[in-house]
């Protein structure tokens, strides 16, 4: 074999050689998704086998398109991803959930109100569209079983609540997906995160799909 044909042929042999995991390294999981036993309700860790891991947070740049600036919130229901900027132009980027088909939304609210661990109290039209709602029509007490999660940001326009919000959720392998009645959904972990760096009176903009 001439020196030429061989270093042709080794590029395909060495990516023979090489595979692409399926999941985040282990460790990184632990650190990121690890259960949160201090919690009013303990989290377990997140399963990786049930996540795409291209949903899991990470810092990356922000994206050129962005018009927003640091300490704005920036949903891409598209590409499922929030986006939290930073001054530096980085983003913290989490994995979402979005609303299906129909429920979707767009536009610029703000967060005025936070809460750990909410009640879900479903809209109206919800209870009388879908069964499994109408018994917590007056509300559901904050719980591992409880569709918001750990965490709840209601999002407002002009002072009234939109009855969107983001927040986590008891379906954490919905993440990446077009599910939810216009809200957004984070895994536990994530949205315990976010929460903690957003302030009241934070600015969410949400795109077009």
């Amino acid at each position: 074999m001439t020196r030429r044909a061989f270093m042709v042929g080794l590029p395909l042999a060495l990516a023979a050689c090489t595979t692409v995991p399926l999941v985040p390294p282990v460790d990184l999981v632990a650190t990121l998704y690890g259960p949160l036993p201090d919690e009013e309700f303990p989290i377990p860790a997140v399963d990786p086998r049930y996540i795409n891991p291209a949903y899991y947070r990470t810092s990356v740049l922000t994206p050129t398109s962005f018009t927003q600036g640091p300490g704005e919130i920036v949903v891409d229901p598209r590409n499922k991803y929030l986006y939290f900027l930073q001054a530096d132009g980085s983003s913290l980027r989490y994995g979402v959930g979005v609303g299906r088909e129909g429920f979707g939304w767009s536009g610029t609210a703000r967060i005025d109100r936070k809460a750990e661990w909410p009640t879900w109290t479903p809209p109206a039209a919800m209870v009388a569209r879908d069964p499994a709602a109408r018994p917590w029509a007056n509300g559901m007490p904050g719980g591992l079983d409880n569709p918001l999660g750990a965490r709840a940001h209601y999002l407002y326009q002009g002072g009234r609540d939109t009855l969107y919000r983001i927040h986590g959720t008891n379906a954490p392998w919905t993440i990446g997906s077009d599910v939810s009645s216009g809200c957004i959904r984070m895994i536990n972990q994530d949205v315990i995160d976010l929460y903690g760096r957003v302030p009241i009176g934070t600015r969410v903009t949400v795109l077009a799909v």
